[in-house]
């Protein structure tokens, strides 16, 4: 039996909501030996913004196990990096915890994932976290990215910067902050525009 994805996703929403989380991405991935279900998790805005309020007011350090990575990774907040405190996660490994516990008994009770057994793991999108919504792009001005096209822009797909802008229908790329292949060279331009619906695959750029 195939396995439904949306409404894995839907079912991974109403339990990542119930503590106080929003679902980034998931992967379904593996053969009929092992198969594996991701669920990508952070804060949700309402959190974020506690957690960014708080710490403005010196109301303590941000969670020591504020992970960008996977539950196990063991990671935390880095000050060097370009984000904002608003642009981590903010989940730990208690949140990732929980809403494994809570999914896992949903998945076999509405037996989302039919057939053998699967491991499911939770975790932070992490720092090279995928954007794919507008408002992905919007939250991450400001940040490095690579962006990769259905459609050759200047006979190149693939692009590298720091994303300066992203309205209405297209997002802009400020290419002198990183190195580029030798197609971006060629193009003798120092920003691209690609227009949203153009976007293949895009990734933050971790700077630490």
């Amino acid at each position: 039996m195939a396995v439904r994805l949306d409404a894995i996703r839907s079912a991974a929403e109403r339990v990542a909501a119930s503590h106080g989380l929003d679902v980034v991405d998931i992967e379904f991935a593996g053969g009929a030996r092992e198969r594996i279900l991701r669920v990508y998790l952070e804060k949700n805005a309402a959190e974020r913004t506690r957690l960014k309020a708080a710490q403005a007011n010196g109301a303590g350090e941000l969670p020591g196990k504020l992970t960008e990575g996977s539950a196990g990774s063991g990671g935390g907040f880095r000050t060097g990096s370009r984000f904002g405190i608003d642009q981590f996660s903010g989940v730990t490994h208690e949140d990732c915890a929980a809403f494994s516990r809570d999914f896992s008994v949903l998945l076999d009770v509405e037996d989302l994932v039919p057939g053998a057994a699967y491991t499911l793991e939770a975790s932070s999108p992490g720092l090279d976290r995928k954007l794919s919504k507008p408002e992905d792009f919007r939250r991450f001005v400001g940040c490095l990215v690579k962006v990769q096209t259905f459609e050759p822009v200047r006979n190149n797909r693939h692009w590298q910067g720091r994303l300066t802008s992203a309205e209405g229908n297209a997002i802009t790329i400020d290419l002198s902050a990183t190195h580029q292949n030798s197609k971006s060279r060629k193009s003798g331009v120092s920003t691209v525009e690609i227009v949203l619906g153009n976007i293949e695959k895009a990734n933050l750029v971790p700077e630490i």
